[in-house]
């Protein structure tokens, strides 16, 4: 299948994504753009976008589940954590090696089973130890240099939904979520293996 789907990755990429059993994500610069707005009251507001939701709930039907490290607190990223059934919120955090060491001992799976999505240098340690490492698009230089899988999407907009689909893909389980998502939607499933990501596997 992933050789019909046309997949830029390598064999040894594909090996470790095969082994991902859980899935981390950064907020402000992965699910978000990075951008701070604030309301005349002072409240946070950040824009998420639907296409990651979309994957992020086709990845936990999947049986894949999906966990949120971030440095910083806010009422928005608990409601859409709440909204899309997100396992595991770490928010506020300050080390996210040791938030990270929380997750292990709660899930019982091994940092070498996960994959991370990141942006910023505060991502380095979790890149250090997850099986999988990918820096969004427009992530900092050092990131990008030392992740395993590179998206074409910048944070914010569909960067989580392409390592979903990718996720999905080298497991072999991208047609059946895509089906089930189709059937939902009261349409009949597509051919299968036209999906093709566009992103920079190394």
């Amino acid at each position: 299948m992933i050789e019909a789907l046309g997949l830029s990755v390598s064999e040894a990429l594909l090996s470790q994504l095969r082994r991902v059993r859980l899935l981390i994500l950064d907020v402000d610069g992965v699910l978000t753009d990075g951008r701070l707005f604030y309301a005349p009251d002072g409240t946070e507001l950040k824009a998420f976008h639907v296409q990651d939701g979309s994957a992020i709930k086709r990845l936990k039907d999947a049986a894949i589940p999906v966990a949120v490290i971030s440095g910083r607190t806010s009422a928005a990223v608990s409601r859409r954590v709440a909204e899309l059934g997100i396992d595991h919120l770490y928010a506020g955090v300050e080390d996210k090696a040791a938030a990270l060491s929380e997750l292990q001992r709660e899930t019982g799976i091994d940092a070498n089973a996960m994959a991370h999505v990141g942006d910023d240098l505060a991502d380095m340690p979790l890149f250090e130890r997850v099986g999988v490492a990918v820096a969004v698009a427009n992530a900092h230089p050092a990131l990008i240099a030392c992740a395993n899988y590179v998206t074409t999407a910048s944070g914010g907009f569909g960067a989580v939904r392409e390592v979903c689909d990718l996720l999905l893909a080298a497991q072999g389980k991208l047609p059946t979520a895509q089906s089930k998502l189709l059937t939902a939607q009261g349409k009949p499933p597509t051919a299968q293996g036209k999906w093709k990501p566009t992103g920079n596997g190394r």
